[in-house]
């Protein structure tokens, strides 16, 4: 259990004890909040309950405090968590935890290995998250890595968290960004057999079309010149989608992004699912037609105005593609909870899907989006322009190249989704304190190195004495480690991953204190068992180290 709920149970424990010796009003006590002071004189955590007490139970904080802090815990009893639980004004108790109870904590972490860190506050319920998805129409640029990166470290914490998940990427090949698509090559096919041809003026104008209609002239020679010109549009938007859907798998390979399910779009309209959730949407009266189209009436649940579901001329919009796909993930793959991740673009989408969810007729809450917003590239002080329409793009492959998948992985991490955030190409290559991961990745090296060193000098710390760790930096370290669990928690409920990489890094530092104040491989006579413990949570901080990295999918080197 984790700990800070380990101390809300006894709280409660000690309230139920005061309430039935009458020392305490009945009163009912929903949620217990136990935080961590920022100041480490006030305790390892403290909380707040009687100042909540105060009013319903009319009597003085203070009262309350000293009530139920009599009725903690025996500090004396073999395996104890609290060394003391202690009022302060106006009415808080501080509870410090058991110096041998945190030194009994490095075995159990060691033990752990890669699970460590694992709950199970989800309870198997079935997760989709929905990441990336960009239309295969061109390469992925850092707009699209950043909502990878999200997606794959939340999944992964989710997972940790006991969910069950499921990563899929909505692989769109149909609709009319398509038909642009094909269009656009056409052109860029024709010039390449030297005929003159324009590009539309709502298609893709980037350098990458030109060279995709290139590559393709020079497999398929002059085959589509003098095919029909609906036929040939066909033909080469199938095949540069195919194209370009194999580099978008590349590039996130790089990235290490994995996906459950490629679900393609097509197969909604082949397999009865838009006939379906048109029929549902229907018969709950949301469908209206006029104006020659069918529109979703979305303004009577909440939306800022009706969307067109099937223009005119009978083809669905993209809209229509969403109401599908959604009746198919929470009606016909029942998934307790559906997760979003999407880009900027998207902003305004967001009043929609709350009336999509509202009239398939299920909580709002099984539905969640979440808007990734830009990226801005530097080099130093200086900003990467970007212009994907103008063709000067910079591509995610360019970025990797350039910088390395951790360093993508570790910066699109680290800021709130919601924020926009600059990537500072110079930085992230630095081999220095300065550079985050770096510093995080050579903690982990470092750590590597002490017990290579202790392995070739044969030390055997298995059966170390961990009741020799008192030094202040020992057990800070511990206790930085044992906040992974609760971290996992607190971001599978606000689906916030970026704690994680700063998290990360208080653990780096930790680790790197303890390095400069407690010397670990000792050659000191009379210092042996010393350095056997030392060298049981130099392990530990391995595993909880290395746990971080892998849950932000990062490598955790052995060497730097």
């Amino acid at each position: 259990m984790i700990v800070r709920e380990q101390i809300a149970e006894l709280v409660r424990n000690a309230l139920i004890t005061a309430q039935e010796a009458d020392e305490l009003p009945t009163v009912e006590v929903e949620d217990i909040a136990v935080e961590r002071p920022q100041n480490l004189e006030h305790g390892d955590f403290a909380t707040s309950l009687p100042l909540k007490l105060a009013r319903p139970m009319r009597m003085n904080p203070l009262q309350i405090a000293e009530r139920l802090a009599a009725h903690m815990p025996n500090s004396d009893e073999d395996g104890a968590l609290l060394e003391s639980a202690t009022v302060a004004p106006p009415g808080f108790i501080n509870f410090a935890v058991k110096h041998s109870w945190l030194q009994q904590q490095v075995e159990a972490i060691a033990g752990a290995g890669n699970e460590f860190g694992n709950i199970d506050v989800g309870g198997g319920q079935r997760v989709q998250i929905e990441f990336v998805s960009a239309n295969p129409v061109g390469p992925l640029h850092i707009a699209h890595a950043r909502g990878g990166v999200i997606g794959s470290a939340l999944a992964n914490v989710m997972q940790a968290a006991g969910y069950k998940v499921t990563r899929e990427y909505y692989f769109n090949d149909a609709g009319a960004q398509i038909g642009h698509f094909a269009r656009s090559l056409h052109a860029r096919y024709l010039q390449q057999c030297g005929l003159d041809a324009e590009v539309p003026e709502d298609g893709y104008h980037g350098e990458y079309m030109v060279d995709l209609a290139a590559e393709i002239f020079l497999e398929e020679g002059e085959r589509f010149r003098d095919v029909p010109t609906s036929e040939a549009q066909e033909a080469l938007g199938e095949l540069g989608v195919d194209k370009f859907m194999a580099r978008i798998r590349e590039d996130l390979v790089r990235l290490r992004i994995e996906f459950d399910e490629w679900f393609n779009e097509k197969t909604l309209f082949v397999n009865g699912q838009f006939e379906s959730s048109m029929s549902m949407l229907r018969d709950r009266g949301y469908v209206t037609e006029h104006d020659d189209a069918v529109w979703f009436a979305s303004t009577l649940l909440g939306d800022d105005r009706d969307k067109v579901l099937v223009r005119g001329n009978g083809i669905p919009t993209y809209f229509a593609s969403d109401v599908a796909y959604h009746y198919n993930k929470l009606y016909e793959r029942e998934f307790d909870r559906v997760i979003n991740i999407w880009g900027a673009d998207h902003q305004g989408h967001a009043l929609f899907m709350k009336a999509l969810v509202a009239a398939l007729g299920m909580p709002e809450d099984r539905l969640t989006l979440i808007i990734n917003q830009l990226v801005t590239l530097k080099r130093g002080g200086e900003t990467v322009r970007l212009s994907k329409r103008a063709g000067d793009i910079i591509t995610l492959r360019e970025v990797i190249d350039e910088v390395g998948a951790d360093a993508c992985r570790y910066f699109f991490l680290s800021r709130a989704a919601e924020s926009q955030m600059e990537f500072d190409l110079q930085l992230a290559k630095e081999q220095s304190q300065e550079n985050p991961v770096y510093y995080v990745q050579y903690a982990h090296a470092r750590i590597s190195g002490i017990l290579r060193l202790a392995g070739e000098r044969g030390v055997d710390f298995e059966d170390a004495d961990l009741s020799l760790l008192t030094h202040d930096a020992e057990l800070a370290l511990v206790r930085k480690m044992l906040e992974l669990p609760e971290l996992i928690a607190m971001m599978s409920r606000s689906l916030e991953a970026h704690h994680l990489p700063h998290y990360a890094t208080d653990l780096a530092t930790a680790f790197h204190w303890f390095y400069q104040n407690c010397r670990v491989v000792s050659g000191v006579e009379g210092e042996e068992e010393l350095s056997k413990a030392r060298l049981k949570l130099v392990d530990a901080a391995r595993v909880a180290l290395a746990r971080c990295l892998n849950l932000m999918v990062m490598d955790a080197p052995e060497k730097m």
